[in-house]
């Protein structure tokens, strides 16, 4: 039975009809692979720097964090970055739910006490991120997609909401090059959404071209 029902009145996504873009799809896929094979190899400097960064300001914790996520299909799977928090940072989340800076199922804090100085930096220019890579070599990710929430987000999702699970999860996409933390939580689904109907290889081209961008000059990474 599929998850997703393309009858429903508030769908916004014709799911019969990516179900067909086979050719896409699976140009997506060998793109995805090779661009993730010659990211990890080319940006390795970049990761060995950022490791000995968080190590000397942290020589106890780990370099590496690990997140369950949901993706396609609420498949759940472990996202990979960089430690840019303290460690243990999720337990005091709860202390700082009601600070919350943005509305809807995500928590944003733009001074969240849980952050390294490091994690500052790698957070401004999106390097946290870097390590997801990984995911997209292994196939739980794409280059470019829908952003995967947390289990806990998902609860409070509509049915609308749920409409940008239909698709595999990217490291960018139209949310981060639009303005990133800067757009709330709804904006973010419209923009997937959007995404998701106008997908295609010069559309994932172009977005990732101004991801390229961002890192250079970032747009509201916190």
């Amino acid at each position: 039975m599929e998850y997703f029902d393309n009858k429903d009145d508030n769908a916004v996504i014709d799911f019969s009809y990516q179900k067909r873009r086979y050719i896409y799809r699976a140009f997506k896929r060998i793109f995805d692979f090779i661009a993730s094979i010659l990211g990890l190899i080319i940006l390795s400097p970049v990761f060995l720097i950022v490791a000995v960064a968080i190590k000397v300001e942290d020589p106890k914790g780990p370099v590496f964090y690990s997140q369950i996520r949901l993706g396609k299909r609420q498949e759940a799977f472990k996202m990979f970055k960089f430690r840019s928090m303290v460690v243990n940072a999720d337990k005091h989340l709860t202390d700082l739910l009601d600070k919350n800076e943005v509305e809807g199922a995500m928590f944003k804090m733009k001074d969240d006490p849980r952050v390294t100085r490091v994690g500052q930096f790698i957070r401004k220019y999106s390097i946290d991120e870097l390590p997801q890579l990984v995911n997209v070599l292994e196939g739980s990710m794409s280059l470019v997609g829908p952003r995967p929430p947390l289990p806990r987000e998902v609860k409070s999702y509509t049915d609308r909401d749920r409409q940008r699970l239909s698709v595999k999860p990217g490291c960018t996409g139209l949310w981060q090059i639009s303005g990133r933390n800067d757009v709330g939580f709804h904006e973010m689904v419209e923009l997937d959404l959007k995404y998701i109907n106008s997908r295609g290889v010069m559309f994932d081209l172009y977005v990732l071209f101004k991801t390229v961008l961002v890192f250079v000059k970032p747009n509201g990474a916190y």
